[in-house]
């Protein structure tokens, strides 16, 4: 069993927000896998999938991002998941815009969402597929930048960005978290 969970906001407001790229994300990888999302458990969306013979939960936390922890602990406690068969999309301030990066535990560097799932899961050892959202000038607050909507102009790079993350996902659920960073950590 495996748990891919998408971080991002609840509501059509936060619909393709920065923040929302982990929703984004769990779509694609619901729809590469012929899954939706039928299932309200552990205040989350939850589409059942599978990956070969493994069977995948992709979850979208409805608990707003802060609070992702609230559901993602209950339902990796539920299914008896340790810490490396959870696979958690996000978006990171870090990281160039577009950029893939997987890895494996780490601390939460401000993000929330990552700070609730660390004290909700009791560890920060999870794989992490990190998209980048870059930096917002030096006059804006951060959290309204990643509040804020991808730019017009940008929509191509956010698609493939989107298609590689969740390329970087599912290889992280089906092949593991070193195959999946050998594979996705060199720049395309």
């Amino acid at each position: 069993m495996r748990l891919v969970v998408g971080l991002g906001n609840p509501g059509t407001e936060y619909a393709r927000t920065r923040h929302n790229v982990g929703f984004l994300v769990a779509e694609a990888l619901a729809a590469a896998w012929g899954a939706a999302f039928t299932v309200r458990k552990f205040g989350a969306e939850i589409a059942e999938a599978a990956a070969g013979a493994e069977k995948v939960w992709i979850m979208k936390p409805q608990t707003f991002m802060n609070h992702s922890g609230e559901a993602v602990g209950p339902a990796a406690r539920f299914l008896k998941l340790p810490a490396g068969e959870l696979v958690v999309v996000h978006d990171d301030l870090e990281l160039p815009p577009f950029r893939v990066q997987v890895k494996v535990g780490g601390g939460h560097g401000g993000h929330n969402g990552l700070k609730s799932l660390n004290a909700h899961l009791g560890t920060p050892d999870y794989v992490r597929v990190r998209v980048g959202v870059g930096r917002p000038p030096p006059e804006m607050d951060p959290a309204d930048f990643v509040l804020g909507r991808w730019p017009k102009g940008e929509e191509a790079a956010l698609s493939e960005a989107v298609a590689w993350a969740t390329a970087a996902a599912r290889a992280a659920a089906e092949q593991g978290a070193v195959k999946a960073m050998n594979e996705f950590n060199r720049r395309k």
